[in-house]
């Protein structure tokens, strides 16, 4: 049976290898777009006229990769809440796998949110980390999605490891908007860049700036999409190499 089962499972991957290799295009082409983004940050995109000193020109370039790691976070957090809900209903492990892979994506673009906005803050704030209430919220999200992992690994039984791990990431993907309403309900010094509130200012963008913006959040967009292909499918072979191991132990 198991034999039978490595056959017909090699056969689809014999067949799939005849068609587009949409791994490979994804690659291609998420690279090709984060070294055009790359380019438009750092070169292309002209200084803020707001700013005079060379250490807050320079470190507003931060600002190209740390919105569109923002987006990809907030985005990766809701895709696992979304998968993790279909997994409640129907139980289908392909969900399961979804909502890993957009957690362990998405905290690794947070990760890199936490670490860009300190190194961007000093030079602009005068301090590396301040208790406002984005930063807070953010800190807090980090932490959830840090425990999603931590509760999976603390729990052996795969299916109740999906289960409790679904129903935690539907409460923690709370924190989201939460998140990305702070700065417009409560004074804050962190800047608004998308519909600035009644607490904050414009963040006052040329067009420039906003088409090398834009183009950085479409190209880590699709770097996500790319990241969630490969990620799922590393995943299902996993669990297949998983469930063979068991098939051959326990037959």
């Amino acid at each position: 049976m198991a034999t039978q089962t490595a056959l017909s499972r090699q056969k689809q991957v014999v067949a799939s290898a005849d068609g587009f290799n949409w791994g490979a295009a994804l690659t291609i082409v998420s690279g090709i777009l984060m070294l055009v983004a790359l380019y438009m940050a750092l070169v292309w995109a002209p200084h803020a006229l707001n700013l005079t000193s060379p250490a807050e020109r320079y470190a507003q370039r931060i600002f190209y990769f740390h919105v569109p790691s923002a987006w990809i976070g907030f985005l990766a957090f809701i895709v696992a809440a979304v998968a993790s809900a279909l997994y409640l209903i129907t139980r289908q492990q392909k969900w399961d796998m979804w909502g890993l892979a957009s957690v362990e994506i998405g905290l690794a673009f947070f990760t890199m949110v936490m670490i860009s906005g300190p190194i961007w803050a000093k030079p602009t704030w005068n301090v590396w980390w301040t208790w406002d209430p984005r930063l807070t919220i953010s800190a807090i999200s980090w932490l959830l999605y840090i425990g999603y992992l931590m509760i999976r690994g603390a729990i052996d039984n795969p299916e109740r490891q999906a289960r409790f791990a679904a129903v935690y990431a539907l409460i923690a993907a709370m924190s989201v908007p939460l998140n990305f309403m702070a700065i417009r309900w409560w004074r804050t010094i962190h800047p608004a860049v998308v519909a600035p509130g009644q607490n904050t200012e414009d963040f006052g963008m040329s067009d420039n700036i906003l088409n090398t913006l834009f183009f950085c959040l479409f190209a880590f967009t699709v770097f996500y999409v790319m990241l969630m292909y490969h990620r799922i499918k590393l995943e299902d072979l996993k669990r297949r190499v998983d469930a063979l191991k068991q098939q051959i132990l326990y037959q």
